[in-house]
């Protein structure tokens, strides 16, 4: 284990030394809360909406060994350009599980991640990404992916963590902010992202890799939405939206209520089996994202809902009441991974129609042919 970790140090330096240099969260200013002053900020369009398009599970380089794999990348990317052609979304988020990391071969496995946002530098539309279980594996990790990512696409605002948060396997949990104007002193909206990890370590003889957010990302949380609310104003000011991979726990007692007639949405996974959500891979680690969840819902204000992916059969959305928040799954966007009969592939939108933080925000899913589905809005009287 040891000597993994000395090879795990050994490789992201060296990815260091020949990429730029990573965006820590540790750059951040205090003053002014600017953690992008090289990019363009983010903005609602002139009529005052924002558009944002969600990709999940695009499984990447599975089975490189056969034609079928690269097959199914090429439908994958098919899929991408055909989706960003007709929605022109102003933000994309890559939900996770961008590769299948246990089909990769060590000394490719990072430019994979070239091969998938090559749709979104064509059409330079900024995005950021999570990474999910299959992102950590033996010939890949999060942190590698999350470094090529930056390396090789402009528009990327994917950032890694501060030293210390997101524990091990789990350096993406970051936050992209979003202005009504570009010249605005204080976002109207702000993307959370979190790093629920899974997976393995890297190496031959890789080890499991915790399956939940880890509870160093809840002090983290809270460091900075006070933060925020100094130099922005009270949180109640802005909207948010959170994207994690793996779900929370408490998606499967929403399943176990769920009405189908007022929860739209294919829902053909059962949340039930080991590993469908976050801390259920072994017994003991039962209930463990729930210091996660509880900050998330403490600390962020006017959240409209919280997304997941890596249940590919899911697609619908229900509150927690306990919470009073929507949890909703995205749409299972990469010809990779396992499918279903009548599942599909396609992305989960999203649409602003102001940037007023307590305005509902409509969602549907859209398949790759331009069929939707299990359009809703996401506000105080849904569910």
């Amino acid at each position: 284990m040891y000597l993994n970790s000395i090879r795990l140090a050994l490789l992201v330096t060296s990815l260091v030394e020949v990429a730029p240099r990573p965006i820590l969260q540790s750059d951040q200013a205090r003053d002014d809360l600017d953690p992008y002053p090289g990019k363009p900020r983010v903005t609602f369009r002139p009529d005052g909406t924002f558009k944002l398009t969600m990709f999940s599970d695009l499984h990447y380089g599975e089975n490189p060994w056969d034609v079928w794999g690269p097959e199914q990348d090429l439908n994958s990317t098919r899929l991408m350009n055909t989706v960003l052609k007709d929605e022109q979304p102003d933000y994309v988020v890559l939900n996770g599980d961008l590769i299948t990391g246990e089909n990769t071969f060590r000394e490719n496995s990072t430019t994979l991640i070239d091969e998938i946002v090559a749709p979104l530098n064509a059409v330079k539309v900024p995005f950021s990404s999570t990474q999910g279980n299959h992102d950590n594996q033996a010939n890949i990790s999060h942190a590698e992916e999350i470094l090529r990512e930056q390396k090789v696409a402009p528009l990327s605002y994917t950032r890694m963590a501060p030293t210390g948060v997101g524990g091990v396997g789990g350096p993406g949990n970051y936050w992209v902010p979003v202005y009504k104007q570009k010249t605005d002193a204080s976002p109207a909206l702000i993307l959370w992202f979190f790093d629920s990890r899974g997976g393995f370590s890297l190496g031959a003889n890789s080890t499991s890799v915790s399956d939940w957010v880890d509870t160093s990302v809840a002090e983290w949380l809270g460091s900075e939405t006070r933060a925020m609310n100094a130099a922005w104003g009270p949180a109640e000011k802005r909207g948010a939206l959170a994207f994690v991979h793996i779900p929370p726990s408490i998606a499967t007692d929403l399943q176990s209520n769920l009405d189908s007639e007022s929860e739209p949405g294919l829902n053909a996974d059962s949340l039930a089996g080991e590993g469908s959500v976050q801390a259920t891979t072994i017994a003991s680690d039962s209930d463990k994202d729930n210091v996660f969840w509880d900050a998330v819902n403490e600390n962020i204000k006017n959240l409209h809902a919280v997304f997941s992916g890596h249940d590919h059969g899911d697609e619908w959305c229900a509150r927690d009441k306990q919470k009073d928040v929507i949890f909703c799954f995205g749409k299972h966007s990469g010809y990779g991974g396992y499918t279903g009969d009548g599942w599909g592939y396609g992305v989960r939108n999203l649409v602003f129609k102001s940037s007023e933080p307590t305005d509902g925000v409509e969602t549907w899913i859209r398949l790759e042919d331009g069929e939707t589905r299990a359009r809703i809005t996401l506000n105080k009287q849904y569910n």
